[in-house]
C-alpha cells in the first residue's frame, strides 16, 4: 500500500510539473512572446497567415456567434425583422445593436435564464408555485430586451423634444444673422451634443450626398417619430415650396415649440399628485398607522387580557 501511494504521488507530482513546464516553455508560449515584440500590422498579418495564432474568441466564438445571429435573422419573418429594425432605428441603434444581435440576446438570454431556473428548481425541490414563478421569470427574460428597447426609444424621443425649442432658437438667430439654413444647421451641430444634433448632422450628410432638403427632413422625422419635429420639418418644406422666408418660419416654430414644452411641463406637474397617491398609500400610510395605532392597540390588549 505504501509503494502504491508513493507511486501515485510521484505520478501526480510529475504530471503537475509537466503541465507547468508545458505552459511556461510550450511552443505557443514562445510564439506569444515573439509576437509581443511585433507591430500591430505584423501581428495581423501573422494571424492571417497562421489562423491558429489568433485568440480562441476570434477563431471560434465570434464566427459562431455571427453564424447563429444570421440563422436567427433568417428564421424570423420579414415583417417582424422590419418592425424590429424600425424600433432600433427609433432608439438610435444603441451600442451598435442590429436585428441579428438583438434577436440573439433575446433567445440566448431566455435560454440561459430558463436553464438556471430549472436547475435551481430541481436542486431546491421547488413546489408547483415555484415552477410557475420560474416559468414566468423565463418568459419575462425573453421580453426584457423589448422593454429595454421601448425605454430607450422613449428616452431618446424625450431628449429630442426637450432640445428642439433651444435648437430652433439658435437656428433662428443664425438665419437672421445672414447664414443660410444648411450653414446654420451645420454651425449648430458643431456646437451641440445629443440625439437631435446627431439627426441634424445625418440630415446634412444626406443633403451633401445629393438628396433634396425635403427628402432629408422626411427621413429624419421617420428616424425619430417625434410629432414636434415632424411639424417643424413640414413647415420648412412648405416654406421652401411656397417661397416664404425661412427666418419667419423658424421664429414661429420656435415660439410654438416653447409653448408646447411649457404646456407639457404643466401637464406633468398636474399628474404628480395622482402619482404620489400610490407610494403614499402603499408605503407611508401603513407606517403611519403602525406608529399611531400601535401603542393604542398594545394598551387595549393589556387592559383586556
Amino acid at each position: 500500500m505504501q509503494y502504491l501511494f508513493a507511486t501515485v504521488l510521484f505520478l501526480a507530482v510529475g504530471l503537475l510539473a509537466w503541465v507547468a513546464l508545458s505552459l511556461v516553455f510550450s511552443d505557443e508560449r514562445m510564439v506569444s512572446r515573439r509576437l509581443e515584440g511585433l507591430s500591430a500590422y505584423e501581428v495581423a498579418e501573422a494571424g492571417v497567415a497562421h489562423p491558429q495564432l489568433r485568440p480562441f474568441s476570434d477563431r471560434v466564438l465570434s464566427p459562431g456567434w455571427s453564424r447563429m445571429r444570421e440563422d436567427l435573422t433568417a428564421m424570423t419573418p420579414h415583417a417582424t425583422r422590419e418592425h424590429l429594425r424600425h424600433r432600433l432605428l427609433l432608439a438610435g441603434n444603441p451600442r451598435g445593436i442590429d436585428v441579428g444581435r438583438f434577436l440573439g440576446i433575446k433567445v440566448f438570454g431566455a435560454v440561459g435564464v430558463t436553464a438556471f431556473v430549472v436547475a435551481l428548481a430541481v436542486v431546491l425541490r421547488a413546489s408547483l408555485l415555484g415552477w410557475i414563478l420560474g416559468i414566468a421569470l423565463s418568459a419575462f427574460s425573453y421580453w426584457l430586451p423589448d422593454v429595454w428597447l421601448s425605454s430607450a426609444i422613449s428616452r431618446r424621443q424625450r431628449r429630442i423634444r426637450i432640445a428642439l425649442p433651444d435648437m430652433l432658437d439658435m437656428l433662428t438667430i443664425s438665419v437672421e444673422a445672414g447664414l443660410g439654413f444648411d450653414q446654420a444647421v451645420a454651425k449648430i451641430v458643431r456646437m451641440s451634443r445629443g440625439p437631435l444634433a446627431e439627426e441634424f448632422a445625418r440630415m446634412l450628410q444626406e443633403i451633401q450626398a445629393g438628396a433634396s432638403r425635403g427628402d432629408a427632413l422626411k427621413r429624419m422625422t421617420a428616424r425619430t417619430d417625434v410629432q414636434e419635429l415632424n411639424t417643424f420639418a413640414t413647415a420648412i418644406v412648405q416654406a421652401e415650396q411656397l417661397g416664404i422666408p425661412v427666418a419667419n418660419v423658424l421664429r414661429v416654430q420656435a415660439r410654438e415649440m416653447r409653448l408646447v414644452r411649457r404646456q407639457r411641463a404643466e401637464e406633468q406637474a398636474q399628474k404628480t399628485p395622482v402619482k404620489i397617491v400610490f407610494p403614499l398609500v402603499l408605503c407611508i400610510l401603513p407606517a403611519t398607522l403602525i406608529v399611531i395605532l400601535g401603542p393604542a392597540l398594545l394598551s387595549i390588549a393589556r387592559a383586556l387580557f
